[in-house]
């Protein structure tokens, strides 16, 4: 199958995405002075998992299919504790 230049746009960006999100974790566990997982990690996750989707889709590629789906699950459960976890901190 011939990949038109624009889904190799779609696909880099989507792993660019995906691999900005340690760096993001990096730096706020660096300026943490410990482990901690930024909610921006969750939606660079969301982001990248999404257009990797949108890639894979493209490429008919049922490995990468399910696995950016059950990638796609965990993030959303993720953000869906945090917003949770503030609209209970708020509320009291």
């Amino acid at each position: 199958m011939e990949t038109p230049q624009l889904w190799y746009v779609i696909g880099f960006a989507g792993q660019a995405l995906f691999a900005s999100r340690f760096l993001v974790q990096w730096l706020t566990s660096e300026r943490a002075g410990k482990s901690t997982v930024p909610v921006a990690f969750w939606y660079l996750s969301m982001g990248g998992g999404v257009t990797l989707l949108a890639y894979a889709l493209f490429r008919e590629d049922p490995v990468f299919i399910v696995g950016q789906l059950g990638g796609l699950f965990i993030y959303m459960r993720n953000l869906h504790l945090i917003m949770r976890e503030r609209r209970t901190i708020v509320d009291n």
